[in-house]
């Protein structure tokens, strides 16, 4: 993330897409509940910490709570990695949180998250 976080300067949107929970036997089975608000718990955390933190954080992501209970194979998680990277030294917010068929799923943004478009 880091090697493309300069194209932000020039106007560019970063966006990563996603889940925050992606252990598609657990949906819907009531084993995801926990484990998923385990991992969002911490993912939470995580994004919103300090960036100098949350880079250290996000990388060791294998050894939170239920992380590979959340997240079986990484390749739906690599793309919050991107963005989180992407931002550099900008905070990072949770902008959305949901159930969904039982596990709970989280959006973040990095860098200024305030709506452009309320007068």
């Amino acid at each position: 993330g880091q090697a493309i976080g300069s194209l932000r300067d020039e106007g560019v949107l970063i966006l990563g897409s996603g889940l925050s929970y992606h252990n598609m036997s657990a949906f819907g089975s009531g084993r995801s509940g926990q484990d998923s608000l385990d991992f969002d718990t911490w993912l939470t955390r995580a994004c919103t910490a300090p960036p100098a933190e949350r880079g250290k954080q996000l990388a060791r992501w294998s050894e939170a709570p239920a992380a590979r209970a959340a997240h079986p194979r990484e390749e739906h998680l690599l793309p919050l990695m991107v963005i989180a990277g992407a931002a550099s030294e900008e905070s990072g917010a949770r902008v959305f949180a949901d159930d969904v068929m039982g596990a709970r799923v989280s959006a973040y943004a990095f860098g200024d998250t305030t709506d452009s478009t309320k007068e």
